[in-house]
């Protein structure tokens, strides 16, 4: 069912380890964290949408965002007005089919402000990394981890199930009904929006038995893909620069299908501290562009955080940008462990930290703003997302 490229002896244990995905809620229910209270959610107040023109759609899409970061990108001060700040990164673009665009300002509603502002302004030394774009082509770490997702049972098997293509040739993960989440830099490159979002789509896998293959049987016929239509696309204002540097604390989108689907999304969650997921690891799955028509799947610990970013050493090439990644995260209420989207892979990250170069996979974490935020394009009602 689990197959790698190349095979190696090694992965004969990673198979195990991936079949016990499935099985890990059984036994990590024993495994009860402390209890934390719960985080506590600001609530993102929209104005009235500005008109703002339609788009030229003259970007090319770039798969293999890479960054480059020094000590001049962290040590920018920016906390005398953070929380003003924040509020016009939070500000969003809506893009229509059509092309047309606009622009909708925000407030912050926030009783614990300086709460709040103290989680995101977190003392890490990486905090409010701005980054020059540069392509590098490496992402993989010592012997290739991935794993492709074969057969009917885990094709249409959650958490599997919730990965999506997007058309410009990046991953998306379901997160609702009608709603798909992903990189930023899949549909805009920080000055315009890429072609391809001229007629924007997600694909969804139809395993080899719907196409004829019998089912039960694992088949050497790759998925087939139904292609829905996108209605439209919300990009924060923090990513969208102009002419400046690009900024991978706000790399992520949601896509509006014309039409709802019928399988299982996962749900969001504020991505808590790697110390509060089972076994410190993140996994997402993804359409890496070395393994054209195969969904991967891949799991690692979580190396390093900062208040915007999870760094990791997860195996991934260019396509897999847009992956819900996801942990388990201990649900009071459930009393249980449950997978949740905690952040959005979003590229590959050089850090020249005291004069030590750390190479780094990143994905954009989701903080009590960006959840507010989120949660609004989603429900359209910021009164649904206090008790979300």
């Amino acid at each position: 069912v689990f197959s790698t490229m190349p095979l190696r002896p090694v992965t004969l244990l990673a198979h195990l380890l991936l079949l016990l995905h499935h099985l890990l809620p059984l036994t990590l229910t024993v495994l009860q964290p402390s209890h934390h209270p719960p985080v506590h959610m600001p609530t993102l107040v929209p104005h009235t949408p500005m008109p703002l023109g339609r788009s030229r759609f003259s970007a090319q899409t770039q798969l293999d965002l890479t960054t480059r970061c020094n000590s001049s990108c962290f040590h920018r001060g920016e906390q005398e007005k953070l929380m003003e700040q924040l509020t016009q990164k939070l500000a969003f673009e809506t893009l229509y089919a059509d092309g047309f665009r606009t622009l909708t300002t925000v407030d912050v509603e926030d009783e614990e402000e300086d709460a709040d502002v103290g989680h995101l302004a977190h003392p890490s030394p990486w905090r409010h990394t701005r980054v020059k774009s540069r392509r590098m082509k490496r992402q993989i770490y010592g012997a290739d981890g991935r794993f492709n997702i074969r057969g009917d049972h885990f094709l249409l098997d959650y958490p599997f199930s919730t990965a999506v293509r997007i058309s410009t040739g990046c991953t998306g993960v379901l997160v609702s009904q009608l709603h798909v989440l992903t990189a930023a830099h899949c549909v805009h490159d920080g000055k315009d929006y890429v072609h391809g979002a001229r007629k924007l789509k997600v694909g969804f896998l139809i395993p080899p038995s719907v196409n004829g293959t019998k089912a039960g049987l694992v088949s050497n016929k790759k998925p087939l893909v139904r292609w829905v239509r996108v209605k439209r696309t919300r990009v924060p204002k923090g990513w969208i620069q102009g002419p400046q540097e690009v900024s991978m604390d706000f790399d992520y989108a949601l896509l509006e299908l014309r039409w709802p689907h019928r399988r299982p999304f996962m749900r969001l969650s504020v991505a808590p501290s790697s110390d509060d997921l089972a076994g410190n690891r993140i996994h997402f799955s993804g359409f890496d562009s070395d393994r054209p028509g195969e969904l991967v799947y891949r799991f690692c610990p979580v190396e390093e955080e900062s208040s915007d970013l999870i760094y990791q050493h997860c195996d991934a090439r260019p396509g897999a940008s847009g992956s819900g990644v996801y942990g388990r995260v201990w649900d009071n209420e459930l009393e249980r462990w449950e997978r949740k989207v905690i952040g959005i892979f979003s590229g590959h990250q050089w850090l020249e930290i005291d004069g030590e170069n750390r190479d780094y996979n990143v994905a954009v974490r989701i903080t009590p703003l960006k959840f507010a935020q989120i949660c609004y394009w989603v429900h359209g009602n910021r009164l649904d997302c206090i008790q979300d």
